[in-house]
């Protein structure tokens, strides 16, 4: 391996199965840092592809999803680091596949739990290519000021805290990332901090070793001094041993093994990592200290004296003159996320949608303020559903019932009506279920289900300015328009709509009153006088009954009525029942395979 720096201010990474927040903290060190162009170059989501939405300091950016592998390396040629955050059941294949791509040079592997097999499988070919792996079981690297991997150093705030914006003098490698946090702090506290730290892993088989990695170090001009946190268990830390006997290393290493404390117990102890156990006197943290001291490294008696030796050593190579410290520079702001702010107090931000309806927060949704599962407790109905969503307060039973029963007698009127026309024709044509549908209720208006609303509201206004029938019709006569709800293509003064008379049948028995449908009788009444088909058709039963349910109830103000008469909720009721019946006729088309219809010429009236 040896050789020296792999990242840069301009290295730029694919991200393997997106997780958004170590993606954006990427972007936010690389404004931190200065750089002119995001790390992250592409996004590779199996099975997904497009772009995905992220902040390059103030400025939102797209960076392209791809679906595979072989098309982002193609796509994004100057990208030669990739970094996995698949699980360990697939890292593996999709390490190998990068590491065969000839435009990636590092791979780390974030998953811990790799099987060891696949990653000596990954070892071996990347040794055979000169390429590096970082991990299995690794929180990444960094290079201060230039680049780094995923959620390295945690969160922006202990990054400026470490000073990892810009580069210091000290090259760092742990086996640990969670130690490797805790070591940024604490060498910043005591040099001018540092130039690159590196988090080999904790499985038992790293895909680089500590000694790989100090090897390279010591080919860094930059780095004038190297700390290396080790752990008890394997024999890693012995090939560091070998090279500092060897006189391959020419920079002062301050080194300490973790897990003296293992001699306190009586058995074998497991620590965090699958490789920190150790497995013999060979391996235990007190062995790889003699060896590490007895070969010329810096190692202190303890770990809390690790920070006294950090600092004696970058003391002495200032002294000498070998480190002139870095200058300090003043790191730009990174904007904060609007939640965040508006969570922390910082800020207000108006709303864009204003719900009164539902509310989906909390342990479970909520209907007009009405947790689901008391919806479901009460042995609520459909009818008591609509009337806390559309009218946000729940109704006497009796009117829930009429609701359904609108509902019901609505659902569906055969197959020839424009409606169910339409939706037969679409079904038939192909088209799916929503197109279907849809296309049966573009038909409903004031000539085909849509006069509920306009027959409540012109026989409200007539009842309410005690205008008589007479006058009512023929005032509506004189201005043009054909009074809503009466008349029918089909029924008769002697074949009432049967629908109807059950409306009326129920609001006689349990309506307080009933003094708008008496008018909308008496209407008919008059308009029977004129012509057998001007009947009280089933808009205008509804909507002069809806009209008493409002009135009755007690539960809305005049004004309320108006309003619910006017925004078109009574029209509603037709929607939503007539949707039942052509979801039925799409269903029913579907089912009987009906090939595509053609009206039939016979049926066409040609002309000029």
């Amino acid at each position: 391996m040896a050789t020296g720096q792999i990242f840069s201010c301009s290295t730029q990474a694919l991200f393997y199965n997106y997780k958004q927040l170590p993606i954006q903290r990427m972007l936010d060190f690389d404004f931190l840092c200065g750089r002119e162009t995001p790390s992250v170059a592409g996004i590779i989501n199996p099975g997904s592809e497009g772009f995905q939405k992220l902040f390059f300091g103030q400025e939102e950016i797209a960076i392209p999803v791809h679906s595979a592998i072989e098309a982002a390396c193609a796509a994004h040629p100057t990208a030669d680091v990739f970094i996995n955050f698949a699980s360990f059941r697939s890292a593996a294949a999709s390490s190998m596949a990068a590491l065969k791509q000839p435009t990636i040079r590092v791979v780390a592997i974030i998953a811990e739990g790799v099987p060891e097999a696949d990653t000596k499988q990954l070892i071996s070919y990347a040794r055979a290519n000169n390429k590096v792996v970082i991990g299995p079981a690794t929180v990444g690297g960094i290079q201060a000021g230039a680049f780094k991997i995923g959620d390295t150093a945690g969160t922006i705030d202990n990054i400026i805290q470490c000073k990892l914006y810009r580069p210091g003098s000290v090259g760092f490698v742990s086996k640990s990332g969670g130690m490797s946090n805790e070591m940024y702090n604490t060498i910043t506290r005591v040099t001018d901090g540092i130039y690159e730290g590196i988090a080999i892993g904790g499985d038992v088989f790293p895909g680089s070793t500590l000694s790989d990695h100090v090897l390279r170090f010591n080919n860094i001009p930059q780095v004038k001094m190297m700390v290396v946190l080790g752990e008890l268990g394997g024999r890693d830390e012995y090939s560091l041993v070998e090279a500092l006997k060897q006189g391959k290393v020419n920079k002062p290493v301050v080194a300490w093994v973790s897990g003296t404390c293992a001699r306190l117990f009586k058995s074998e102890v497991q620590f965090g990592h699958a490789g920190a156990k150790s497995g013999g006197e060979m391996e235990s943290a007190q062995a790889k200290n003699q060896a590490l001291k007895d070969a010329g490294a810096v190692v202190p008696t303890s770990y809390e004296a690790f920070e006294a030796s950090i600092k004696e050593t970058f003391e002495k190579l200032v002294e000498e003159g070998k480190i002139t410290p870095v200058k300090e520079v003043t790191p730009p702001q990174i904007p904060e996320d609007l939640n965040t702010a508006i969570k922390s107090g910082k800020v207000r931000a108006p709303t864009h949608i204003i719900s009164t309806i539902s509310d989906d927060r909390g342990e479970e949704p909520s209907y007009g303020g009405v947790p689901m599962s008391t919806i479901i407790e009460r042995g609520y109905g459909v009818g008591d559903v609509i009337s806390l969503l559309w009218f946000k307060r729940s109704l006497p039973r009796y009117c829930t019932q009429f609701i359904e029963m609108c509902i019901m007698l609505c659902a569906d009127h055969g197959p020839c009506v424009s409606g169910a026309h339409n939706t037969i024709v679409t079904a038939r044509a192909g088209k799916d279920l929503v197109s279907s549908l849809v296309s049966g209720l573009l038909t409903i208006g004031p000539r085909f289900g849509g006069a509920i609303d306009d027959a409540a509201r012109y026989f409200k206004d007539a009842y309410d300015r005690s205008l008589t029938p007479y006058e009512f019709v023929e005032g509506m006569k004189k201005k043009g328009i054909r009074v809503p709800g009466i008349g029918h293509r089909i029924k008769r003064g002697d074949n009432r709509d049967k629908r109807v008379e059950l409306l009326q049948k129920f609001a006689r028995t349990h309506f307080p009153s009933v003094k708008y449908m008496e008018y909308a009788v008496q209407v008919e009444t008059y308009t029977l006088s004129k012509a057998n088909n001007l009947v009280l058709n089933v808009d205008g039963a509804i909507g002069s009954l809806f009209l008493d349910l409002l009135a009755g109830s007690g539960m809305f103000t005049k004004q309320e009525i108006d309003e619910i008469v006017d925004i078109g909720y009574l029209n509603g009721l037709f929607v939503l029942a007539r949707s039942i019946g052509l979801i039925g006729h799409t269903f029913d088309q579907k089912r009987l395979k009906q090939p595509l219809y053609r009206h039939p010429w016979e049926d066409v009236l040609y002309t000029k």
